[in-house]
């Protein structure tokens, strides 16, 4: 392969500390009425590469190299504040799995005493 690695790594190097800064994961400031809110983001990235060689008899000798990459960004929250007043307001509620969860003990509570009743009662 004629592909140098070593020069490649830097600029992936490069790319992830100009995107994944404080910047970029507290955002801009901003005023709503009396209060300044300051966003929270999510920032995930994702690299990947591959490569290979080989020869054929009929085909005769090929390589290949792959790279690839991902970003994606998602607001978390925000940081509220008004006066001496600081809170974190979340952009997701408590729910799905999460919800499920915290609710699977009193579900199974319900399911074992439902089914006492019916061994009792077909008993």
């Amino acid at each position: 392969m004629n592909v140098n690695l070593e020069n490649v790594l830097p600029k992936i190097t490069d790319f992830l500390k100009s995107e994944a800064k404080t910047e970029t994961i507290i955002g801009e400031q901003f005023k709503l009425g009396e209060y300044s809110c300051v966003p929270v983001m999510r920032i995930g990235m994702g690299f990947g590469s591959g490569g290979g060689e080989g020869s054929d008899p009929k085909k005769g000798r090929g390589e290949g190299l792959g790279v690839g990459g991902g970003m994606g960004m998602e607001p978390i929250g925000f940081l509220v504040s008004r006066g001496e007043d600081i809170k974190f307001l979340p952009t997701r509620e408590k729910g799905g799995l999460a919800s499920a969860f915290e609710k699977a003990p009193e579900l199974l509570e319900k399911y074992m005493d439902q089914q006492k009743q019916e061994q009792t009662t077909t008993s």
